[in-house]
Formats: structure tokens, C-alpha cells, sequence
């Protein structure tokens, strides 16, 4: 027997299960409207003739793509080489394993790739949008939602309001590691911070800022952008200042791992002269030297979190609370 040369097509199918096109079709999109007599001779047609739907038309009647993007606003550098990005990717595709739907990455490292990107997602090309490391007054969430495509947040940036996101509370985490400090006796407590246009930056300082004020404590702030070279600069200036410096607390790991290199290359002992608290309880956190205390959030579970509220706004279902905070605590390691 020689194989067929083209695909079967929907009249094919139609004409084994004696059945009309519309019927075929309706079958193959999900539709209800048939009857269970029509709707299994169209299954049986279906195996028996191997017929594969053809995704573009079916796109057409139903107005989905069973895709959803995630976009990330960094450089490559930064999403390749940052752990946490790498545990929001698996959290997202572990919650989205089941559902049928196809995840597609996508990457704004300029204005110019943005403005693309804002072009593609907003003209029925996904069926909804999970964005992670936006800055402040980002238009894009606002504009997706105005054009009818489902948007999740990871992080909220001041000054938007978006229908939906997930965050972990930055600030009760930053209270508590440096709390922590301060019930160990340390009295000049510095905190090298993130980005002020990022929620994260902000609400991580403003918790650092808490604690301090309410031990009566001065404050010692530098900034960074969340890598690990910043930290080193910000540490060498922090020392510069205040040689004394009997602690540092950072807005995230790796600018943690910037201020024990320098620590290190100045003599200090740590925890001995200067004890180190993180953010993030990444995978380098045990590895350090010496390993760092920080304070554990999920990236991945914030991931699942993102991907849930997606789903079930892309099937019109009910969210009972759109907005979802997770907890963070604090591990604690040799470095505090």
C-alpha cells in the first residue's frame, strides 16, 4: 500500500463519518453543540484517517492560540546568568504542564524590541501575558488589558495598578533579616539596595529603613541593579564611608556575593567584623564563602502563582483574589 502523498483534510473527515463540515469543525474546536452520535462517528473519522486540525484555521474560529507569552525586560545577561529568573521559568511551565497551553519567551532588552514586542502581544497573537521585571510607570500592562489580552504581573511597579500579579512581601522580608542584625548586637547596619524604580527595590529598603528606625539606628544606603558587579561597587563605597560598617544587608543575593568579595579583600572577618544578609535564597546562597544567610523567597512558586491566575482568566473564570502575596523567611547561614 503507498502512503498518501497530502494531509486528510476536514471534507475527507466529514465524508467518512457522513457528517457536515460545520459539524467536523464543531468537534474539533470544542463546541457542545453536537450530538454524542455525531460527535463520536467525527472522533472515529478522525483516528482512522489521522487527520491533524489545521491550527491556523482553528485559530480563526475560536480566536485562541494555546500560547501564552512571558516577557522579561532585562538583558541576557541578567536572565541567563540569575538564577531567579530561571526558577520564575519553571514555576510557570511546571503550572502551565496540564493545560494545553504552549509558553513562549519573549525578550525586551531595548526600546525599539519593546515597542515590537507591545505590537506582536497586543494583536491577537497569545492568549495572555505573564511580565516579570518591569520598571516603573510600564504601559504596557494597561495596554494589553485594553486590548482584551489577560495580563499576570510578577512584581508590581509603583505607581501601576494591575488587575493581577504576584509578589512576595519584600518588605516584612527586609524587616525581619534586619531585625535580625540588630538582636545580634550590630549597630551600623548598611544595605546595598535595588533599583528605585522597581517595587522590589523600594519595598526591600523601605524595610531596612523600618528596622533601623524603630532600634534608633543611622542608615548606610547604597544602590545597585540586582547583579553581582554592582554589589562589589557599592560595598567598596560603603566601606569608604563608613569604615566601621558592622553589617550589610542586600537586596538580593548576588549583590550579597559582590560585598563578601570585598569584605574579603579588605581583611574583614565575616561575621566576625561584618556580618552579610541576602535576598533570595538562591542556589550560590550555601556555596558561598562563608554561606550566606538571606532571606528565602520562591521564584518558582511565584511562577506556579502567575501561571494559575493566567489560566484561569484566559478561561473566563472567576478569581477569587487576583493579587497573591507570598510569604518569604529568613534562612540563616555562617556569613550572619
Amino acid at each position: 500500500m503507498t502512503g498518501r502523498s497530502t494531509r486528510p483534510t476536514l471534507e475527507e473527515v466529514a465524508a467518512r463519518a457522513g457528517v457536515g463540515r460545520g459539524t467536523v469543525s464543531r468537534v474539533v474546536n470544542g463546541s457542545p453543540r453536537v450530538s454524542p452520535q455525531a460527535r463520536e462517528a467525527v472522533l472515529k473519522a478522525i483516528e482512522e484517517l489521522g487527520y491533524v486540525p489545521n491550527r491556523a484555521a482553528r485559530t480563526l474560529v475560536t480566536r485562541r492560540t494555546d500560547t501564552v507569552a512571558l516577557v522579561v525586560a532585562e538583558s541576557d545577561q541578567r536572565l541567563f546568568g540569575e538564577p531567579y529568573f530561571a526558577g520564575i521559568i519553571r514555576g510557570i511551565s511546571n503550572g502551565l504542564g496540564d493545560t494545553g497551553l504552549q509558553l513562549l519567551l519573549a525578550l525586551a532588552r531595548s526600546p525599539d524590541e519593546y515597542g515590537r514586542l507591545e505590537d506582536y502581544l497586543t494583536t491577537q497573537h497569545v492568549d495572555g501575558v505573564l511580565l516579570t521585571s518591569l520598571h516603573a510607570e510600564d504601559p504596557l500592562p494597561a495596554k494589553l488589558e485594553a486590548n482584551g489580552v489577560p495580563t499576570v504581573l510578577g512584581g508590581r511597579p509603583p505607581g501601576l495598578h494591575p488587575v493581577s500579579y504576584v509578589d512576595v512581601d519584600n518588605r516584612s522580608g527586609a524587616r525581619e533579616a534586619v531585625g535580625h542584625l540588630i538582636a545580634g548586637g550590630r549597630r551600623r547596619i548598611a544595605t546595598i539596595a535595588g533599583p528605585q524604580d522597581m517595587g522590589v527595590g523600594i519595598d526591600r529598603l523601605a524595610g531596612y529603613r523600618e528596622a533601623l528606625a524603630a532600634a534608633g539606628l543611622p542608615e548606610y544606603v547604597e544602590y545597585g541593579d540586582f547583579g553581582e558587579a554592582s554589589g562589589i561597587t557599592a560595598a567598596e563605597r560603603l566601606l569608604a564611608a563608613e569604615p566601621e560598617l558592622d553589617a550589610v544587608f542586600a537586596a538580593d543575593d548576588p549583590m550579597a556575593l559582590g560585598a563578601l568579595r570585598v569584605l574579603h579583600r579588605s581583611g574583614r572577618s565575616i561575621p566576625g567584623d561584618v556580618a552579610v544578609i541576602g535576598f533570595d535564597d538562591s542556589a550560590a546562597a550555601p556555596l558561598a564563602d562563608p554561606p550566606l544567610s538571606t532571606v528565602h523567597q520562591s521564584p518558582e512558586e511565584m511562577g506556579r502563582e502567575m501561571a494559575r491566575l493566567l489560566v484561569s482568566r484566559i478561561r473566563g473564570e472567576t478569581v477569587a483574589d487576583p493579587v497573591v502575596i507570598l510569604r518569604p523567611h529568613l534562612v540563616l547561614r555562617d556569613s550572619a
